[in-house]
């Protein structure tokens, strides 16, 4: 299974496996990792599941669409160059290694 490790802000790692086609949020959510909320449970509608991907990430990510664009200019912490949904994160080997930060608020 794919190690995801979870940053929180105040610079806690939380290392844990993550089966594969799950969503790095739903990874989160399934290990009680705290930062992220997810309230719309991953449908890309309410934001509550920003992340910042690693600045040293080299593992390759699924493409950003519309929808999750948009959103992310309305999320409770600024929005960087780094930032995604994780609900539009799909986990697949190719993942294992990837470091996400989360923000200082979801809400």
């Amino acid at each position: 299974m794919p190690k995801i490790t979870y940053v929180s802000h105040d610079g806690i790692e939380t290392v844990v496996d993550v089966a594969q086609n799950d969503s790095v949020m739903r990874g989160a959510v399934l290990n009680g990792i705290k930062g992220i909320v997810a309230q719309c449970g991953g449908g890309a509608s309410c934001g509550t599941c920003h992340v910042y991907v690693d600045p040293e990430n080299t593992k390759p990510l699924s493409q950003m669409h519309q929808v999750e664009d948009e959103l992310l200019y309305f999320t409770a912490c600024e929005r960087k160059e780094n930032s995604r949904l994780s609900c539009q994160i799909p986990v697949t080997e190719e993942q294992d290694g990837l470091v996400v930060h989360m923000p200082e608020k979801q809400l």
